[in-house]
């Protein structure tokens, strides 16, 4: 246990790199298709989409998911604190959903096929915000609390509703 917060200092920096990565690459997408006439735009855009995914989110989700399974191993008795890390634990699997969607999302531009619109990249941007506040509320509460969770979703499925209705 001496090296616990050696590690959760790793994981919370991991967590931090990764979030930045999910944070960008979507707004980066915004852009992409509000600019997708200007070739020379597009060109640039699409080296530092890949690079950003690759090289820092993909890394940084690994990194955070191999130091959170290793704290969990070296704390297997944080499963009977209570229902907190099973609610984390099942929002860390839709964020790591929503990180490979925005792979899905990255061929489909790079091969200019894909048909989403700048504001479905907008509120598409919101997804990773909701889950990272899930995450850390759970993970320092050490409880779920039912009424602010369903508060959180639907303050942000009301911003994507907002977004997308906005002309």
């Amino acid at each position: 246990m001496q090296y616990y917060t050696w590690i959760l200092t790793f994981h919370i920096m991991a967590f931090m790199s990764w979030m930045a990565m999910l944070f960008y690459l979507p707004r980066m997408f915004v852009y992409h298709m509000e600019n997708i006439k200007n070739k020379e735009y597009i060109k640039v855009a699409k080296i530092q989409e890949d690079k950003l995914y690759r090289l820092i989110g993909v890394p940084a989700m690994w990194a955070s998911i191999l130091s959170g399974i290793t704290m969990i191993g070296l704390n297997p008795q944080v499963f009977q604190t209570g229902g907190w890390i099973h609610a984390k634990l099942t929002v860390v699997v839709l964020l790591i959903a929503y990180s490979y969607s925005l792979s899905y999302y990255l061929k489909q531009l790079k091969n200019d096929t894909c048909t989403k619109s700048g504001k479905f990249f907008r509120a598409y941007n919101e997804l990773p915000t909701l889950l990272a506040i899930l995450i850390v509320t759970y993970a320092i509460t050490k409880e779920v609390s039912l009424i602010f969770s369903v508060g959180i979703i639907c303050l942000f499925i009301f911003i994507s509703y907002m977004i997308i209705k906005k002309k």
